[in-house]
């Protein structure tokens, strides 16, 4: 009796310790192994749960010594997926505000080549259900959204977006993924589904003509990529990011792309007409109301945009060697050598492919730039809101902004003259610490 009951609590023992090792397996499984769909778990094998049945007899020592090795191959599995999942593989996150470049410094990652699952936006579905839900007032809850979802399709987990669009997907089909056509991974044949007759789809492929996207094959063909990239102008403040740079599952690098306050708004005024409607008739006819709400909006995004490149700059562990800030002007002034940078800074191969793309779109034709356009005479972009952004307007944004100004390395203008004058640089030569 005594030896049958202790080989009852060893078998036990080791019941418990191979259910515990196949949740982990399964969790993680889960993430790198493609499924039918991204909402269907694998299942256990269900091996300790036929040993269960047995009594702990001596006949049952053979099973024993077999869950013993079922246990120890697990392990060795797990240890493969944990290599898996951190060998090589990079995920690069692009943080910026709207109108600062961040579409076509996207680009450099949108191009880089069949190893690269690059996602263009994916927040603007979490961003406008919230919005309807909760008017856009809940910061912490939209944090806590974005970064989750940032987390899931890193992992390329595209459940928990998918629970955002509207209307809801059916059988993780969709035709209206915002912007599909801006990512060149949902563009390609082994993502490209037949074209539905009858089926509206509100954005095309530029490469192919392709039906609405299942996500389950995007999240197939995601898992089978090397690197992923997601550009977001939608993510606040940096500090909420941190679960994502702690995942041992990633191996994250964050980027955050800035540009002078004055461009930008220079640039928003002329892309989103309607809503700043307010900013257009004062910088024609009125003062402005330095306690206007969109005043307070202005210098509330440039605290948000400083603080979080404050906290990167100074490198915190949980950053460090994860951080890298770029100013937009020196990207258009030095593409190349910033793309050089930003690639090393990242820990992925630099393709000819970027090269090239690179140097077709900093060169483009006047007729070719549009306000929404990756194709740009880069250079010229840098001065281009100088001579068009009334005076007042610079002074309202130097005082509301002015410590986002300084950081950067942006200089003030104390006259239209100065303003105007393209032989003054208004950018100081500025070297950012990211390694």
């Amino acid at each position: 009796m005594r030896i049958k009951y202790t080989i009852s609590v060893v078998f036990f023992v080791t019941l418990v310790i191979i259910e515990k090792e196949n949740n982990i397996i399964s969790r993680v499984s889960d993430k790198l192994t493609p499924r039918q769909t991204p909402q269907t778990p694998l299942q256990p094998s269900g091996s300790s749960h036929e040993l269960l049945k047995n009594n702990g007899s001596f006949s049952q020592l053979n099973k024993m010594d077999s869950a013993f090795t079922l246990m120890k191959r697990r392990l060795e599995n797990y240890s493969e997926y944990q290599s898996l999942v951190t060998r090589g593989r990079k995920h690069i996150l692009l943080l910026a505000t709207t109108r600062t470049g961040s579409s076509f410094v996207g680009e450099f990652f949108n191009q880089q080549g069949d190893n690269m699952f690059y996602l263009f936006e994916p927040l603007w579905h979490v961003e406008k259900m919230l919005t309807l839900e909760t008017g856009g007032t809940n910061a912490t809850a939209s944090a806590k959204a974005y970064r989750d979802v940032i987390q899931k399709l890193f992992l390329c987990d595209f459940s928990l977006l998918e629970s955002f669009i509207e209307p809801l997907p059916v059988d993780h089909i969709t035709p209206n993924l915002f912007r599909r056509e801006s990512s060149s991974s949902l563009c390609e044949e082994s993502v490209c589904s037949p074209v539905v007759k009858g089926v509206f789809e509100r954005y095309r492929c530029k490469t192919r003509r392709c039906g609405p996207l299942n996500l389950t094959m995007a999240s197939q063909s995601c898992l089978q990529k090397e690197h992923r990239a997601i550009k977001s102008v939608r993510v606040r403040q940096l500090e909420t990011l941190r679960p994502l740079a702690e995942d041992p599952r990633l191996d994250v690098r964050f980027i955050q792309l800035v540009r002078d306050p004055r461009a930008v708004l220079a640039s928003r005024m002329v892309a989103f007409a309607a809503k700043y409607k307010n900013w257009k008739q004062w910088a024609l006819d009125g003062d402005v109301p330095i306690d206007d709400d969109e005043v307070r909006k202005l210098k509330g995004n440039c605290d948000n945009i400083r603080m979080s490149a404050e906290i990167g700059l100074r490198q915190p562990p949980w950053l460090r060697r994860r951080y890298m800030l770029v100013r937009y002007e020196d990207i258009a002034r030095f593409p190349m050598r910033k793309a050089t940078e930003m690639y090393r800074f990242a820990g992925i191969p630099f393709t000819p492919q970027v090269k090239s793309w690179i140097l077709k779109n900093t060169q483009a034709s006047k007729e070719a730039s549009g306000v929404y356009s990756t194709q740009k005479n880069s250079s010229e972009q840098v001065e281009k809101w100088r001579f068009s952004l009334p005076f007042k307007i610079a002074q309202v944004v130097q005082r509301v902004c002015g410590p986002t100004l300084k950081l950067f390395g942006y200089k003030f203008v104390s006259s239209e003259e100065m303003l105007m004058n393209k032989s003054i640089s208004l950018i100081e030569d500025k070297m950012f610490n990211f390694l």
